[in-house]
């Protein structure tokens, strides 16, 4: 009888261990999936042209709008939204 207990026992935590571990498994392959799909949705957003950096210029006397809008394009630019050239050129304009 203690041989047949100790097989049950034994086959118990074996199918027990398989099953956790089968489990872990399929949610890292989940994960993984969900990853891999992540990327794939993210390129048609950024394929889409970036709206107008820069709106309307405030009137000449208002230096404290051009400096927001100077920290604004400054933003955009190390997000990397403008590049070195938009980012002059859009300063070029405000600063006029």
């Amino acid at each position: 009888m203690p041989g047949l207990l100790r097989g049950i026992a034994r086959t118990a935590v074996v199918a027990g261990t398989a099953t956790a571990v089968s489990n872990r498994v399929s949610r890292r392959q989940a994960g993984r999936w969900a990853q891999q799909e992540a990327p794939q949705e993210a390129p048609p957003a950024a394929a889409a042209p970036p709206p107008p950096p820069a709106p309307a210029a405030p009137p000449a006397d208002d230096m404290t709008a051009k400096i927001d809008q100077l920290k604004q394009l400054s933003t955009l630019k190390d997000q990397g939204v403008l590049t070195e050239e938009e980012f002059a050129e859009q300063k070029r304009r405000l600063l006029g």
